[in-house]
């Protein structure tokens, strides 16, 4: 019999929206006391803030980044807390983005990094041993955890022993207790809604004596003698587990108390569960974002309002050292994460969902109940018009379900209405600079972009309709053929994007013309949009910007990266730093075949690179001139190696085109087309990544352009 619930996939959907609705909630209040919270807003119903876009957050950086431990190592509860820490190592930059770095002993997360970077592993580098108790007990072994639960439905032992492994990368002790309760509590709320058994539950497999078992009894002593005055509660944990009595900045046991008590008081209703969470204030964003997960898997979708999730627009927002992972539409975070529950299950995927969890391109495909996949409206419009989007089942290309576009007033005569994908974020796209984002775009020319579209046959005009991508760089929006709609018919829409140089890809859509009208409505339908294909496109860092966020956080626009200073000087990529390697990364994880090459400057130091086959921070291939008269291919698997070298008699301030070819696993490096290396890698080679550029110890390079192409 299977063990997966019917409806595992649209709960892990639910659970992952309740984390993010959690994190927005409580993230602009974060280390607010429940007085000033009280004066400032009194009874909280909704969002306290608007955003244009929210920013990254360290809640929901962490679990999508260290769940691909599953995907680099093994599904199974095989893992070890050593690959886990590995990981952390892969996705993180190095002391900017992803979570708090607030200094090795005060923050737990900067600690543990810095621990695994100096070769102190996992589970060694989070624990009391190591940090002693004050570092490790600190929150973020709890907030880092859901996914770990929404792999393991209905299995809270599972789920709480691959949170153990997670959470001791940086925690220890109640730190990593508090992990384990919430990752069991979540799994659990997969089959059981009882609050007081799921909370019974996840005290299960923590030790009955630790102080996390201890406050969390006390609480449910509490509201049970009390159970109608959350107030009156968290007065009894402020007085009694508050801050005064625990060290560090931020520790788990007030936290958690929390937790516990807006579960009790919420009366299982997710709404008045995360309010009352963010009103008793503290670390609110993540206390109200682990509550949010438990309550969205227990309640589903059905139970979280629209008015949590329409602001959302299922638009995701990251900050690893992968720029493809930086912009996410939550479905495809859904579908991933419930893509690992089947494997652990050992279970086929439901023949509905298949196709979609196992797909290698990206796809929006509108099948969860209310997903925009982060599609957006725009016109050229004069005059006043109003759009909106909304996932309908009235039609569908396949599945069950496809996205309704709605324009009111539209006119004819040449005016374009557009539904589109953001494809690439810049600055005054967001309203801070959270946790210090940066990107890669998700679609690149030489790609193919196909989508279904349709207008139902109530429609009154003809309409045209094509695909477009849009420029950043030139302002500039490159069309497909129009095509004349024939009404309630689906029409498949195929734009082959051209080689470009000098483009920066921020948006792929679909433009419709209506022929005539005047004051109509343009009601139609959008299903089934894939990007796939190979890149094929040049970029001139003349045409590149510097992205100013703020003094602290400024982006050389396209890329990300690991560490060093990376910036623009006189139309050039400049990268430099003090020691250890400087590294910066673009393009997409899964392109496997490519011709990549680039125009090197040597100014100073003897270490001149490009990567390709990029995975992360230690896992890529560099070449590159060396001491010596040297070229050199290196691979790094946590620490750069010597695969292959030959002599080739290089000097300062020339420029030099380094060519890669990397084919399957036979790599060939090149010099101003002499090819100089041909080396084949038989030990666990990386057949896939992103590119980018590097030098080491160091030195100072300088690069003019760049050209991807796929083979």
């Amino acid at each position: 019999m299977s063990i997966m619930p019917n409806n595992y996939v649209e709960k892990v959907y639910a659970g992952w929206l309740g984390k993010i609705i959690g994190v927005r909630h409580g993230a602009n209040i974060e280390g607010w006391s429940y007085d000033r919270i009280k004066r400032t807003f009194g009874e909280i119903t909704g969002y306290l803030h608007e955003f244009k876009n929210f920013a990254a957050d360290d809640d929901t950086n962490g679990p999508i980044a260290f769940l691909r431990a599953l995907e680099d190592y093994t599904y199974t509860n095989e893992i070890t807390s050593e690959q886990m820490g590995k990981t952390w190592l892969n996705y993180s930059p190095d002391g900017h983005g992803l979570f708090w770095w607030g200094g090795y002993g005060t923050s737990t997360e900067h600690t543990a990094y810095y621990n695994l970077k100096k070769g102190i592993n996992a589970p060694r580098s989070g624990s009391i041993e190591q940090n002693g108790a004050t570092v490790a007990e600190q929150i973020g072994g709890q907030i880092f955890i859901d996914v770990w639960g929404l792999i393991a439905p209905g299995n809270p032992r599972l789920a709480a022993e691959y949170a153990e492994k997670i959470a001791s990368v940086s925690h220890d002790g109640n730190g990593k207790y508090g992990g384990m309760f919430i990752a069991a509590c979540i799994a659990a709320a997969f089959i059981e809604k009882d609050i007081e058994i799921l909370i019974e539950t996840g005290l299960s497999f923590i030790p009955a004596d630790c102080e996390y078992e201890r406050m969390t009894r006390l609480v449910m002593d509490f509201y049970r003698k009390n159970p109608q005055d959350w107030r009156a509660c968290f007065q009894y944990i402020h007085d009694n587990f508050g801050y005064d009595r625990y060290p560090g900045n931020c520790h788990i046991i007030p936290n958690a108390a929390v937790i516990i008590l807006s579960l009790l008081y919420g009366n299982g209703d997710f709404s008045a569960t995360i309010n009352i969470c963010n009103m008793c204030g503290w670390d609110t964003d993540c206390n109200v974002a682990n509550v949010g997960t438990i309550m969205g898997v227990r309640n589903g979708l059905e139970g979280i309002d629209n008015a949590w999730r329409t602001p959302i627009n299922d638009f995701l927002c990251c900050s690893t050292v992968v720029g493809k992972l930086n912009i996410l539409d939550i479905p495809w975070c859904a579908s991933y994460i419930a893509n690992f529950g089947y494997k652990i299950a050992g279970e086929e995927i439901p023949n509905e969902w298949k196709s979609i969890l196992l797909s290698p391109d990206i796809w929006f495909h509108f099948e969860y109940p209310g997903s925009t996949h982060a599609f957006r409206l725009e016109s050229d419009a004069e005059w006043q018009v109003t759009g909106k989007i909304e996932n309908t089942t009235e039609a569908a290309s396949s599945g069950k379900r496809s996205l309704k576009i709605i324009f009111d007033k539209v006119q004819g005569g040449g005016y374009g209405f557009r539904t589109y994908h953001q494809t690439y974020y810049r600055p005054e796209d967001f309203n801070d600079s959270r946790y210090d984002p940066s990107f890669s775009p998700i679609l690149y020319p030489g790609q193919t972009l196909d989508v279904k579209v349709m207008v139902p046959t109530s429609n009154s005009m003809n309409v045209q309709a094509c695909l477009y991508v849009k420029n950043r760089n030139e302002d500039y929006r490159h069309y497909c053929e129009k095509v004349l709609l024939v009404s309630g018919e689906w029409t498949t829409l195929n734009m082959d994007i051209p080689f470009m140089s000098g483009a920066c890809l921020i948006e792929a859509g679909v433009e419709f013309i209506p022929m005539e009208g005047n004051g109509d409505s343009l009601i139609a339908y959008l299903d089934d949009f894939v990007i796939s294909g190979k890149p094929n496109y040049e970029v001139d860092f003349s045409k590149e910007r510097l992205e100013n966020w703020n003094v602290f956080h400024i982006e050389v626009s396209q890329f990300t990266y690991l560490r060093g200073l990376w910036t623009l000087e006189n139309g050039e990529l400049s990268g430099s730093y003090h020691s250890e390697s400087a590294e910066c990364y673009t393009g997409d994880l899964s392109w496997a075949n490519y011709m990549f090459d680039a125009h090197v400057i040597p100014k100073l130091g003897e270490f001149h690179n490009i990567q390709f086959r990029v995975q992360g921070a230690i896992r890529s291939y560099a070449a590159g001139f060396a001491p010596n008269n040297r070229v050199v291919l290196y691979k790094n698997d946590n620490g750069y190696v010597e695969l292959a070298s030959a002599e080739y008699a290089w000097s300062y301030d020339e420029p030099y085109q380094v060519q890669i070819e990397a084919n399957e696993n036979k790599y060939k490096v090149m010099v101003n087309g002499e090819l100089l290396i041909i080396f084949t890698d038989v030990r666990n080679p990386y057949l896939n990544g992103q590119v980018g550029f590097s030098n080491f110890e160091g030195s100072h390079t300088h690069y003019k352009r760049f050209s991807v192409k796929g083979i």
